[in-house]
């Protein structure tokens, strides 16, 4: 790294579009949904910057359609992509309409990480889900993300809040799935997919992952990347259903994920696919001494801090960056905003829940008295 700029949260959006003055990059790698919003809004302000967004992120008359889960499904099910049943809710009545099966899953806009998502296994918990996610957050939870959490982007959310939209979707039973692609003028140039053996909880990212290749999945990604003329990186998560084995998509999210950087014999990492497209230069996969030989990773560092007895970490490979000393270190701590003074005492009086790492089947790479067995057995965080 060459240079940093600090994000400041007071002004978070001068913030950046200052770094991208100052920096003049060739491209803009956002690694956050919040930013991608934010360079949609610099898009719209700035028209000396345009291009470069355009050619980091994508065609500009696609980011609402990007911006909004209901939106996003309908495009994928007009292109023929096997979606789950997905309404967007106007109101509390409109659960009443609502005839599909008994559990569903409500979605908020404007989120990610699994924060607005929420599981309802009732018409009761459904209207709860929704009040809570259709309630725009005030003034006093910006402060609070801002200072406690250091989300530099708190305030700048709480000054563009509109009304939340919400969907409401099918639960499909299975297992989650997601890939990560990198696309330029519209066409994928490599993708890395994976379905998870371990996440945190029913909504969270996957904290051990299992390589997988799924045509169904590749067709998506290549007909959303087509429609939606995406440039630079991309993920779109599914759920692969447990008895026909059918791929559903359920969202996109319009960044990196922690798929890029691994390489696979026979591509490479993502990182260095998009960096041979920019430069002109000529893909060339690496060594197979340089690959991943196993089809179980175990992401560094939440497979290790969220369940260091995982009988996962015996197996596959390990994703951790042992050329930085410094840095693992570092990850094996609590997050750093968790560490500073304003956080303990927060979190001291408010204490966080608990937390579940959630395991999907068993995994051939367990042998059968080590298998957890259990579908969707859960085991608590340390």
């Amino acid at each position: 790294m060459e240079r940093l700029f600090k994000y400041g949260g007071l002004n978070s959006l001068g913030a950046l579009k200052s770094a991208i003055v100052e920096s003049s990059p060739d491209i803009v790698v956002p690694c956050d949904d919040g930013v991608v919003f934010q360079l949609h809004n610099l898009h719209s302000r700035c028209p000396g910057l345009r291009h470069l967004i355009e050619r980091s992120l994508g065609a500009p008359e696609m980011y609402p359609t990007i911006q909004s889960r209901g939106a996003l499904l309908a495009t994928a099910a007009d292109l023929g992509i096997r979606t789950p049943v997905t309404e967007t809710l106007s109101s509390e009545a409109d659960l009443d309409k609502w005839r599909m099966e008994d559990v569903k899953v409500l979605k908020a806009d404007g989120t990610w990480g699994g924060s607005g998502v929420e599981i309802a296994h009732s018409h009761s918990e459904a209207v709860e889900a929704y009040r809570h996610l259709s309630r725009p957050k005030g003034l006093r939870v910006a402060w609070k993300r801002l200072f406690v959490n250091h989300d530099a982007l708190a305030l700048w959310f709480w000054r563009n809040r509109k009304e939340p939209s919400v969907t409401i979707q099918q639960f499909i039973p299975g297992h989650p799935a997601n890939t990560m692609f990198v696309a330029r003028d519209g066409e994928v140039l490599a993708s890395v997919t994976v379905e998870a053996v371990a996440s945190q909880g029913a909504t969270g990212a996957a904290t051990v992952a299992r390589l997988i290749r799924n045509p169904e999945i590749s067709q998506a990604a290549r007909l959303l990347a087509r429609k939606l003329r995406l440039n630079g990186f991309h993920g779109i998560d599914f759920v692969i259903e447990h008895e026909t084995g059918a791929a559903y998509l359920i969202e996109m999210n319009p960044r990196t994920t922690q798929l890029g950087h691994l390489r696979l014999p026979g591509q490479g990492d993502l990182a260095g696919v998009f960096t041979a497209a920019l430069t002109g230069n000529c893909i060339c996969p690496p060594p197979a001494s340089d690959c991943i030989t196993a089809d179980t990773i175990a992401f560094f560092p939440q497979a290790f801090s969220w369940n260091p007895r995982s009988p996962y970490l015996r197996h596959g490979y390990h994703d951790v960056p042992w050329e930085e000393p410094a840095l693992v270190r570092e990850l094996l701590q609590q997050p750093w905003p968790y560490r500073q003074p304003i956080a303990r005492v927060y979190h001291y009086l408010r204490p966080l829940k608990k937390e579940y790492e959630l395991h999907f089947g068993p995994s051939s790479q367990l042998e059968p008295e080590q298998d957890l067995a259990s579908e969707g057995a859960l085991v608590e965080r340390r």
